[in-house]
């Protein structure tokens, strides 16, 4: 009996010793939540201009050439096409963030890019209200400004509700774009399909998907009232007479309405969306057009 008692005194003693000689446990440590981005790069043109609107323009250290508006993008340094985004011409302005959107590529650049430890966010950029909601949100969330996020999406849409209330005419409407001299229709799946849907259009090439390239034939054929064409389009045809007088167009009722938009407000679903739709409505020959109606 003395030996065991003696035994277990040992044991006592030794767990004793270990316990006293242990280091303490360390706790978790909370994480320091991550410098807010101060040098950001914006790579899309509906991108850049929601960081505007949520009050963070000054945070910009350069865009791509689609960010055209507001007018302060276009003074920032410019890194190229957002399609076509060069990896020495983003990492030259040294970025802390780059936010991208989904469309910017080449993918080889958006992986290189994080590679060498910039961060890079993607954020949604389909041609829907639900893209834009989601894509408001996630810039927000980023730069730390949900709060401004809700309230731009509040006035988005109510924005947009109110343009839509506008009468529409359901007038048969082409929207083109002219880079290189022949021009290019609008089809289903692009923003500046959604833009003629949303205000009341039928947009003679909804059933293609994408842009597609038009002969004066076939401009002829499709036979559209109203005429919508981009800015830098107006310009790469020489003025409005010349693109009116263009084989297709010249002598059609398109002629005689022909509405020119802003390029990001046509080709862009971004926070001015409401207002793309209020003014193609509000467009006197537009207005106008309520007498022809599309055959269901």
């Amino acid at each position: 009996m003395m030996y065991r008692a003696t035994a277990l005194l040992l044991a006592a003693c030794l767990v004793g010793s270990q316990a006293a000689t242990a280091q303490p446990q360390s706790r978790p440590q909370a994480q320091a939540p991550a410098p807010a981005a101060q040098r950001v790069v914006s790579l899309g043109g509906t991108v850049t201009e929601i960081v505007y609107a949520l009050g963070q323009g000054n945070r910009l250290v350069g865009d791509d050439l689609s960010s055209l508006y507001p007018d302060a993008a276009t003074k920032l340094p410019r890194v190229g096409y957002y399609r076509a985004t060069p990896v020495e011409g983003v990492l030259a302005l040294k970025p802390d963030l780059v936010l991208a959107s989904e469309q910017a590529g080449p993918p080889s650049t958006i992986k290189q890019l994080a590679s060498v430890g910039v961060r890079v966010e993607t954020v949604s950029d389909q041609p829907s209200v639900q893209s834009l909601h989601k894509r408001i949100s996630q810039i927000a969330q980023v730069l730390g400004t949900e709060a401004a996020g809700k309230q731009l999406i509040e006035s988005v849409d109510r924005d947009l509700q109110a343009a839509q209330a506008l009468p529409a005419t359901h007038a048969r409407a082409l929207l083109i774009m002219n880079r290189t001299g022949t021009p290019q229709g609008a089809g289903g799946g692009t923003a500046a399909g959604l833009v003629l849907r949303l205000a009341g259009l039928h947009n003679v090439l909804q059933d293609q998907q994408g842009y597609k390239s038009l002969s004066a034939e076939a401009f002829s054929a499709l036979a559209p009232r109203v005429l919508v064409v981009t800015s830098t389009s107006v310009e790469a045809s020489g003025g409005l007479d010349k693109l009116r007088a263009m084989p297709g167009i010249a002598g059609t009722p398109a002629a005689e309405c022909i509405v020119v938009m802003d390029d990001l407000l046509a080709l862009g679903t971004g926070p001015r969306l409401g207002q793309a739709v209020r003014q193609l409505k509000e467009t006197d020959c537009v207005a106008r057009q309520g007498s022809q109606r599309t055959p269901a």
